[in-house]
């Protein structure tokens, strides 16, 4: 497995500890920056990600910044990301479940490293239920997707 992580500065720490994390379960990281808690805009470090997991180069994308908002809403503009915001693991859940989610948005400043971890594996572990959930994420795109 790919995963593809991207934050701005107030994501940078708990990024770290995803990324340890991740090469301690033996998955491979795309570190798309950034690479210091300096001042670093968030769109220049989740656009990559979604391009990643866009191009088939990760199976899924992380994103964080203080909220996880603006992280969500920049991979959002990418048509086949469906990026969800979740700061539990029953949200996590239900976004791949029912939403078929591929981004995971993380909000650093709201969450505790160790919820972040239990959050991350729920959300890569969780398969989609497809049925009636495929019907209503194929409408989702401006220009439908085909099943």
């Amino acid at each position: 497995m790919t995963i593809s992580i991207g934050s701005d500065h107030a994501g940078y720490a708990l990024k770290q500890r995803l990324i340890q994390y991740m090469k301690e379960k033996g998955i491979q990281v795309i570190d798309r920056g950034t690479d210091s808690e300096a001042p670093a805009d968030y769109p220049d470090h989740v656009h990559p990600v979604a391009e990643d997991v866009e191009n088939g180069e990760a199976n899924f994308g992380v994103v964080l910044c203080g909220s996880g908002n603006g992280a969500a809403m920049t991979a959002n503009k990418h048509q086949p990301i469906r990026a969800a915001l979740c700061w539990t693991e029953e949200i996590a859940r239900l976004a791949r479940k029912h939403n078929n989610a591929n981004v995971l948005a993380l909000p650093a400043r709201f969450i505790q490293p160790e919820e972040a971890l239990r959050i991350f594996d729920v959300f890569i572990t969780t398969s989609f239920d497809g049925g009636r959930h495929l019907r209503r994420i194929l409408k989702i795109p401006l220009v439908p997707l085909e099943e």
